[in-house]
């Protein structure tokens, strides 16, 4: 093994050296039963450290997440479905929430030929809340005592009532996922244990790995069918599943071209090359715009609402009347991207359960402008922009139901007109060239700190808003800076292009995840760290939903009446400006592999460096190419 190590090594520096890529795997392992897929978050860190139980950055994506690991649950965003993964059924809590009952999945093993069972996930829960390097340390503290009521079932009894405490175990790009207590309580020290060798609760196992961190390279585990995955998926058609930093877009361009690499996270622009020069890539949809529409984050604009004159919604609205959303996402993603007017991604599960129930009330939503009743929301812009991309020489549909299902169901109106009234009323005015000064005469200038990665869509939201806004007559600049999260932890920001509002659960409607970051008792004032979202935006009203929603079964109906209530709230005192969902793009080279899911078949994320990954893999299908 340490040859093949080395030498693959060798070849692997040689061949990226080259800008050429993986041409070859060891002789052992034959190209068409490996599946080979990019590295989103880079080079791996620690390399020979599988312990994703501390609170350290280990490189998760590197399959340890996707393949290694199976949760107790996990959430889908493209079929809006929780998954009962490990566990056998849903979480079960007392009518008081004091009490979590969870079922295991029985006839389920670790790799190493040892059963899952309640004694793994109470020896990891007592570990990490004892054990301060370990993660969930604090999250676990709120744990009184745990039962073991048989073999396979778990009773915990918190100290306060959490009807959300079982989403410390849901994965969803992260989660407490048991680990093998048979193993770990041999450890003298759990936290710098790394586990290596490691042994498995998904389908694969660790075959090799470069001690340099550009690949790791997996296999399917000869018992597949004692997981999870195989039990309600079958059997992971990849015998192999090689995950290696293929480097930025260009060099996965290359790779993909020459079909040594199987799935790439390229720019827009990568796409675009490789969907002219390789006959056998495809993306997520087939036609323009190609992104990623199950997404689940919110884009857009947000504002320091605890300084000046951000603080008042009013200007907050006139903000976003100022902002033509067409030119806006032709300038950021040139019209690839699905529009949201809600904080809440416009996924086809979050259009299902908010955006269509709260259309009428959108339509017919007026702010008070000089006396006159004025409707904010332009259900045309969809059509706009498929107008904008359809000049662009883009193949466009022309049927409205599905032109609204590709790019939302509508924005803002672009009312500048309006805006400048809302802004007069409050103390601002223009000087001789136009330029807006604020109420005590000063000159307007505003700073947006924008994502240092020019492809992320976060830098191209803060320069689009700029563009904006400069356009409106405010003096706007866009600032970049590896110091940026420090900066909104303490306020010190005008606006920001991250996340208006936290990701929501993804493949449930419950809105707690969201609303939560916007409690008022997480607002510190500026200067000092902040403990919800770094807007600094709260309201009465939505504490009250918050509270309500916390003591609501997470499965009752209710909770959508809820999330429809604080969506309206944020809406109508613009807690942040949301422009499109992330527009995901999701490159396959259909050479060796085919039926990934697609916009036409969406029957998982389609994403490999998510943790649903492993449920991706029994639906593909082999080419027979050699």
């Amino acid at each position: 093994m340490r040859k093949f190590v080395f030498v693959s090594l060798f070849l692997l520096i040689f061949l990226m050296l080259s800008q050429v890529g993986f041409s070859q795997l060891a002789p052992n392992v034959p190209r068409n039963e490996t599946l080979i897929a990019n590295i989103l978050t880079g080079r791996i860190v620690a390399p020979d450290n599988f312990n994703s139980w501390t609170s350290s950055w280990i490189t998760p994506d590197r399959g340890i997440q996707q393949l290694m690991l199976e949760p107790l649950w996990i959430v889908d965003p493209a079929t809006g479905k929780v998954i009962n993964a490990l566990a056998a059924s849903a979480p079960q809590y007392s009518n008081d929430f004091k009490t979590l009952t969870i079922k295991l999945r029985s006839g389920c093993y670790w790799s190493d030929g040892v059963e899952i069972t309640a004694d793994d996930l109470i020896y990891h829960i007592e570990l990490a809340k004892s054990n301060p390097a370990m993660a969930y340390h604090a999250s676990f503290q709120e744990v009184d005592k745990i039962t073991k009521v048989d073999k396979y079932t778990v009773r915990i009894t918190l100290k306060e009532p959490n009807a959300r405490f079982h989403t410390y175990f849901l994965d969803r790009w992260g989660a407490c996922r048991p680990l093998p207590k048979h193993i770990f309580e041999k450890v003298k020290d759990p936290a710098s244990f790394t586990f290596n060798p490691p042994v498995s609760s998904g389908p694969y196992v660790v075959d090799s790995y470069d001690p340099g961190g550009y690949w790791i390279l997996w296999k399917r585990r000869d018992d597949w069918q004692r997981t999870p995955t195989g039990k309600l998926f079958g059997m992971p058609q990849p015998k192999y599943v090689l995950f290696f930093y293929a480097g930025p877009t260009e060099k996965q361009v290359l790779a993909v071209n020459n079909n040594q690499l199987d799935m790439a996270d390229l720019t827009m622009e990568g796409l675009r090359s490789v969907l002219q020069t390789n006959k056998y890539a495809r993306a997520y949809m087939k036609d323009f715009p190609y992104i990623v529409n199950v997404d689940p984050c919110i884009t857009g604009i947000y504002f320091n609402t605890a300084k000046e004159p951000y603080n008042n919604k009013e200007v907050r609205w006139a903000l976003t009347l100022s902002i033509d959303i067409v030119d806006f996402l032709a300038t950021a993603f040139d019209g690839a991207a699905t529009m949201g007017a809600l904080l809440v991604p416009p996924t086809p599960a979050y259009i299902k359960w908010y955006y269509e129930p709260l259309e009428s009330w959108l339509k017919n939503f007026t702010i008070t402008v000089d006396g006159q009743k004025f409707k904010v929301f332009d259900p045309d812009a969809p059509m706009r922009l498929a107008e904008y991309a359809r000049k662009r020489g883009y193949k466009v549909p022309t049927d409205p139901k599905v032109i609204r299902e590709i790019f939302g169901i509508g924005w803002f109106k672009y009312a500048p007109d309006i805006a400048e009234k809302l802004l007069i009323k409050n103390g601002f005015k223009r000087d001789k060239d136009g330029k807006w000064l604020l109420p005590d005469g000063k000159p307007w200038k505003m700073t947006i700190l924008a994502h240092t990665n020019p492809s992320h869509p976060d830098f191209r939201n803060g320069f689009a808003a700029a563009q904006q806004w400069k356009k409106f007559g405010i003096d706007v600049e866009v600032v970049t800076t590896e110091q940026r999260p420090t900066l909104l932890q303490y306020g010190n920001f005008d606006a920001c292009s991250d996340w208006p509002a936290t990701e929501p659960w993804g493949g449930h409607p419950d809105m707690y995840r969201t609303f939560n970051a916007w409690r008022s008792e997480y607002v510190r004032p500026i200067g000092d760290r902040t403990f919800g979202h770094p807007s600094r935006w709260s309201n009465p009203r939505m504490d009250k939903v918050i509270e309500e929603l916390a003591k609501t079964d997470w499965n009752s109906l209710k909770v959508r009446m809820l999330g429809m209530e604080g969506l309206k709230i944020a809406f109508e005192e613009m807690a942040g400006i949301p422009t499109c969902s992330y527009p995901g793009i999701a490159c396959y080279n259909e050479y060796y592999w085919t039926n990934y899911p697609t916009q036409e078949n969406p029957y998982c994320i389609p994403y490999h460096h998510w943790p649903n990954f492993k449920y991706m893999l029994p639906f593909l299908k082999p080419t027979g190419r050699k």
